[in-house]
């Protein structure tokens, strides 16, 4: 049976009230929320956005539809997870600071901003799932505590995904850093020695001391790295790079980091799609990020897989190609919504309902 896949389009560089009324009525056409139920704690899964990013959902449609939840007698908080990469999403106390820089105060949003301190024991969940490359993961307790999980979701490009929807934003983003480590850990960089000007800037950065400089040249440990791509993103001169031959394994693995997320919460989850500036790479790209397709709308389904499959082919369809392998040829990003179908989390067909 096909999932149901809700979409409103958006014109490109829309106005906040075109695009809040808009969301309004999807949600409402939708029902894609109508799973919560009273006094139910409700998750919000959301990325707040690197330094330097704009890519992420605006807070001021997250208000929306925390509203919309919390007007069914339920209980919404916006959360994410910290990071791997150095930066100021790494702990906690930063990562609220930036997320509040972006607007998501709970003066605007009405709901509280969560972000746990994955140091503490006591916030960190082991989630039995026995699957092919994860046995246990590890996922911020907020998320596996909660009652009801919703993902607010910027759709765009990814340099090891080929693009990341619903199934990153849950799978690598409701993960601990620990849960990322083991996502990552096949993702060590390629390092160019030609291209190396040896300006330190990786071992500034490198949070494990992986990269050194010797001789005006950097030297980089694959037994020391932990494949968070912090150096990739402040190479001046692309010495180092993601190895791209990695992709599939970290794709396998976020979808099962998914699996694990909406474990216990199958039916009492919903996801909205955001596929509005669609840039090349991930929301966690704090530098230039190109925009790689027109703003397409947004979409609403209480299926994942659909919702991705349906956003990548709008995104596809409007550009007149394939732009996420253009722009990342190395990847395949069918391969986590095949991979996320095997494992039962949604269905690759879907009838797509504008509203």
């Amino acid at each position: 049976m096909k999932s149901k896949v809700y979409f409103t389009a958006i014109k490109d560089n829309a106005d906040v009230t075109a695009v809040s009324d808009k969301l309004r009525t999807l949600l409402q056409s939708s029902k894609v929320l109508d799973f919560i139920g009273k006094d139910q704690k409700v998750a919000a899964k959301i990325h707040f956005g690197e330094e330097g990013s704009t890519g992420f959902v605006d807070p001021r449609y997250a208000r929306i539809i925390c509203g919309a939840i919390t007007a069914r007698g339920a209980t919404a908080f916006l959360a994410d997870a910290n990071t791997l990469y150095k930066g100021r999403r790494t702990n906690a106390r930063d990562h609220i600071a930036l997320a509040h820089d972006h607007g998501f105060t709970p003066q605007a949003t009405c709901v509280e901003i969560a972000v746990p301190d994955d140091t503490v024991k006591e916030n960190t969940a082991d989630v039995v799932i026995n699957k092919k490359f994860v046995a246990t993961a590890k996922i911020a307790r907020l998320f596996a505590d909660a009652d009801a999980l919703v993902a607010i979701t910027h759709f765009k490009g990814h340099m090891i995904t080929g693009f990341g929807g619903a199934l990153k934003n849950l799978g690598m983003g409701c993960a601990t850093r620990e849960g990322k480590l083991m996502q990552h850990n096949d993702v060590t960089p390629v390092f160019y020695e030609d291209k190396c000007i040896g300006c330190g800037e990786c071992e500034k950065i490198c949070p494990v001391g992986a990269v050194r400089v010797t001789d005006g040249k950097c030297a980089l440990s694959k037994e020391t790295c932990i494949g968070c791509g912090s150096c990739v993103g402040v190479c001046p001169a692309m010495a180092l790079f993601v190895d791209l031959t990695a992709g599939d394994a970290c794709q396998f693995k976020m979808v099962e980091y998914a699996y694990a997320a909406l474990r216990g919460k199958e039916r009492r989850s919903g996801f909205i799609n955001f596929a509005v500036r669609i840039n090349q790479e991930c929301d966690c790209w704090g530098g230039e990020n190109p925009r790689i397709a027109p703003d397409i709308g947004i979409l609403a389904s209480r299926d994942p897989v659909s919702i991705d499959k349906a956003s990548m082919d709008l995104v596809n369809r409007a550009c007149g190609k394939d732009i996420f392998r253009e722009v990342h040829p190395e990847q395949n990003g069918m391969k986590q919504l095949e991979y996320a179908q095997e494992l039962g989390l949604g269905s690759l067909e879907y009838e797509l309902i504008e509203v």
